[in-house]
């Protein structure tokens, strides 16, 4: 039997807004890669590979425009942002669920949702102010003395603008995410897990690990989309990173990420030939980034769902 005519109706009258989204990203693609197919024609791979970032006025073949170090400060950073942000994230999960009375969760709760509607160009003038200054005097030093045989804490910081400055950064601004996708799953899990958890004997300790294992899959899930969202940050990055083409493999060092070197240099990328096509690429490279980190954690967390069956 098939559908009434009124839900055939409400489906076909969704499609236009769906088909005008998927355009979007399909429009967003074309344009940058048509602008970055000047910079592809005239060095080739050497733009996405090449760790070299050298304008010329003169001609294009004097100049190098490589993206690799600016490519990898984002993932570092983004890591960063991540790994910091997650233990934060699942205790004020655990905290707001089961341990705080309901006062206090509210308070939280709310806190967190503030957090997540707070500009991020605030975030970005908080770490410059403060975050950089109090890492640089109070622990890049300690760092670079106990672990100095490490290369990550290798070098002296010399500036509180770095990449771990940048990373510690964005794990402030991802954490309202992760806590709200982690908190969703959380609370569908049905009551009679937790019921007969206590029912056997467990502890709420116990009864805290078994639930929070049972989420997983949104924890995964939680963990891409954050970890897109941390590669696109752009001007709060851009305050913080140091603004320097070192490879992050000292993380107290100053650096880039691409979103950053799009900022800084984009506005007088026109005075050098092809400097402009090979920013649109790196903006290319972040979209890819984002749509890979974005599908793939939208579809473990469809598949959470669907096992919890929601």
């Amino acid at each position: 039997m098939g559908q009434p005519r009124e839900d055939r109706l409400f489906y076909y009258s969704l499609l236009p807004f769906a088909g005008a989204t998927v355009a979007v990203v399909l429009l967003l693609a074309a344009v940058l890669g048509y602008y970055s197919l000047p910079a592809l024609r005239e060095y080739g791979a050497s733009v996405i590979v090449g760790s070299e970032w050298r304008p010329s006025e003169e001609s294009p073949r004097e100049a190098s425009y490589g993206l690799l170090v600016p490519l990898l400060g984002t993932l570092a950073t983004a890591a960063i942002a991540v790994a910091t942000a997650v233990p934060v994230a699942l205790a004020m999960v655990v905290a707001t669920e089961e341990v705080l009375p309901p006062r206090l969760r509210g308070l939280l709760g709310g806190v967190v949702d503030v957090m997540a509607a707070i500009p991020t160009i605030v975030y970005g003038l908080w770490g410059l102010e403060v975050l950089a200054p109090l890492l640089r005097r109070h622990v890049y030093p300690h760092l670079n003395s106990a672990l100095g045989f490490l290369p990550p804490f290798s070098c002296r910081a010399y500036t509180g603008a770095s990449y771990l400055t940048a990373g510690l950064l964005l794990g402030v601004i991802v954490v309202p995410y992760i806590y709200a996708i982690v908190r969703e799953a959380y609370r569908s899990i049905p009551s009679k897990y937790r019921l007969a958890a206590y029912a056997l004997g467990a502890t709420r300790y116990e009864a805290v690990r078994i639930l929070s294992g049972m989420v997983r899959p949104a924890v995964a899930a939680a963990v891409l989309l954050a970890f897109g969202r941390a590669a696109g940050e752009t001007v709060a990055v851009a305050l913080v990173v140091g603004s320097a083409f070192n490879p992050p493999t000292c993380l107290l060092a100053p650096g880039y990420t691409i979103a950053s070197l799009i900022a800084n240099q984009f506005g007088e990328s026109f005075y050098y030939p092809l400097m402009a096509n090979a920013l649109y690429l790196g903006g290319l490279l972040l979209l890819a980034i984002g749509i890979i980190a974005n599908v793939a954690g939208l579809r473990l967390l469809a598949g959470a769902r669907s096992r919890a069956g929601l």
